[in-house]
């Protein structure tokens, strides 16, 4: 409340480049090996990317920006750790 429009589309850039730092340590968790009965991941792993592109294209709507250069610069800096 009270933040600039500029100010939420920089907390949600930033918010990408959480993910992207978290994406090395959820993988090496023991929990996101794959598991045949459940045809899933432990931790639900499996539905993070959904969840990635859901989100980006909610936040980035809203601030009338291109989500694919979003997503793009997103993989280079999960590519990048």
């Amino acid at each position: 409340e009270g933040s600039s429009p500029e100010e939420d589309y920089k907390v949600s850039c930033l918010l990408l480049v959480f993910v992207a730092v978290s994406l090395p340590l959820l993988a090496a968790d023991p929990a996101s090996q794959y598991n045949p009965e459940l045809d899933g991941h432990n931790n639900n792993l499996h539905c993070l990317a959904k969840a990635i592109v859901q989100l980006s294209a909610a936040l980035f709507t809203v601030h009338s920006k291109n989500i694919e250069t979003h997503l793009k610069e997103f993989l280079l800096v999960s590519l990048a750790l």
